[in-house]
Formats: C-alpha cells, structure tokens, sequence
C-alpha cells in the first residue's frame, strides 16, 4: 500500500534552499518516490491553518518512505533542509482501493 511523506515548511532563506531542492529529487527517486505536490497555490477551505508550502511524495509503502528518510544519502541533506526551513514531515500510510 503506498505512503505518503508529507511536509509543510517554511522556508526562511530561499537562496540556501536551492541547493537542498537540487539535489533532494535524485535522493527521492533512489528509494522510490515521487513528486505529487510541491509547492504550488492552495485555499484553505476551513480552519484555522495557515500552511506554508506543502510537500507530498509518494512511495510504494511505508517501508520505502521511511528507508528515504533514514537513508545516509538523506541524512546529508536534513541540516541543510533545517538550516533554510522550518516545519513538520510526517509519513502517512495511504487508503486501499
């Protein structure tokens, strides 16, 4: 069953971000995932929520998003992803059918 890791970031130094952009795609795409939001315009429909920018990626189960996340490759990349931005990553197991 597919798993999504889902972020909600704010990114305080968008110059430093850029590296971390660069080079996150490939890191993704070595455990299986792939993009389904990043970034991009959203209405917020009800609440009180304010997101920042929405990140969802797709994997093909929990297992592989959390072999992402806790990969050598990855593990690189966390500071600099922190050092840019703040915010919340979870990873939600996906629905059947």
């Amino acid at each position: 069953m597919a798993a999504y890791l889902i972020a909600d970031l704010t990114v305080h130094d968008a110059a430093g971000v850029a590296e971390y952009r660069r080079r996150v795609p490939d890191v993704i795409a070595q455990y299986g995932g792939r993009y389904l939001i990043r970034g991009g315009a959203m209405d917020v429909l009800e609440g009180d929520r304010q997101p920042n920018r929405i990140v969802v990626i797709e994997f093909p189960d929990v297992a592989a998003a959390h072999r992402f996340y806790d990969s050598p490759e990855y593990a690189e990349l966390i500071p600099l992803r922190r050092k840019t931005c703040t915010g919340d990553v979870l990873i939600v197991e996906g629905a059947e059918g």
